[in-house]
């Protein structure tokens, strides 16, 4: 497997110390729709190889950029969310902000409860989907990829979603009774809105996870579960940098890409990554 970015970046900058950790997670264990999550990390490591070191007016690569082994995704699902964690939180602990990629999404749980106990801190989840992923057990999985932000709700997590547009009544209630901050996908759409204030008690510390369903299928059709009016890709990724501004990125994520043959998308995902770290080191 390649490591991020490392056709482009210099000695100095891919070592172990690097302000980025890149987990690789190829999860996929709980899809409902469409498969293939399995090979995503992979697919986005080997396109970062063609991204170019400038990005957004700088080179976030400078800050150095070091790739961990994938994780182990076999056996039970909490037994997987338990390393997950301990890779985020060793990430943490090292100085460094874990860049995990999926990987279906139920791999957030793992990665912000990681990220959670090396900071001993409140974190925030700024979150890009197209789906609210708040069903309780969804097919009778706890674990499923649409029932992660429920489990971190459940933890006293705070949530801002953007993008949204496909969600069930058990959903909205969970908004509701979580008091989670939304801007869903047809008021953002319909608005060429690109910036959206958080809440002013918002958490300090942030993770952001980047489901690239998120986007519009026509910008993002290798993914399991597209659904139409989506996000643009500078719509999406300008809502997270204005998310981030006056607050501290601790962790962030890219999940649900689906290789589907057209490398393109698997170039769109690696591209959102590395602006991403771009946004979470201030750039």
């Amino acid at each position: 497997m390649n490591d991020f970015l490392q056709s482009e970046l210099s000695d100095s900058e891919q070592g172990e110390g690097g302000l980025f950790h890149v987990i690789p997670v190829p999860l996929e264990r709980t899809v409902s729709y469409g498969a293939g999550t399995a090979a995503g990390p992979a697919a986005i490591l080997s396109a970062s190889n063609e991204l170019e070191r400038l990005c957004n007016g700088a080179e976030p690569c400078t800050r150095g950029i070091f790739t961990g082994p994938p994780v182990d995704c076999t056996g039970p699902l909490p037994n997987v969310m338990e390393r997950i964690a301990r890779a985020t939180g060793g990430a943490v602990n090292a100085g460094q902000i874990p860049v995990t990629l999926g990987g279906e999404h139920s791999l957030t749980f793992g990665a912000v409860t990681g990220v959670m106990a090396a900071l001993g801190k409140p974190v925030g989840i700024v979150q890009i989907d197209a789906h609210a992923d708040l069903r309780v057990a969804y097919q009778g999985e706890e674990h499923s990829h649409a029932s992660v932000m429920h489990l971190l709700c459940e933890r006293g997590v705070r949530l801002a979603q953007f993008g949204v547009r496909a969600l069930c009544q058990q959903e909205v209630e969970s908004r509701a009774r979580n008091n989670v901050f939304h801007v869903d996908a047809e008021e953002l759409v319909t608005g060429n809105i690109m910036a959206v204030d958080l809440p002013h008690d918002f958490p300090e510390h942030v993770y952001v996870s980047f489901d690239v369903d998120g986007l519009d299928p026509s910008i993002m059709p290798a993914t399991g579960t597209p659904v139409p009016g989506g996000l643009g890709y500078y719509q999406a990724l300008h809502l997270v940098e204005h998310a981030l501004k006056g607050r501290k990125c601790v962790g962030l994520d890219v999940v649900e890409l689906a290789p589907n043959g057209n490398r393109a998308w698997d170039f769109t995902a690696a591209q959102i990554a590395y602006r991403l770290m771009g946004a979470a080191c201030g750039i």
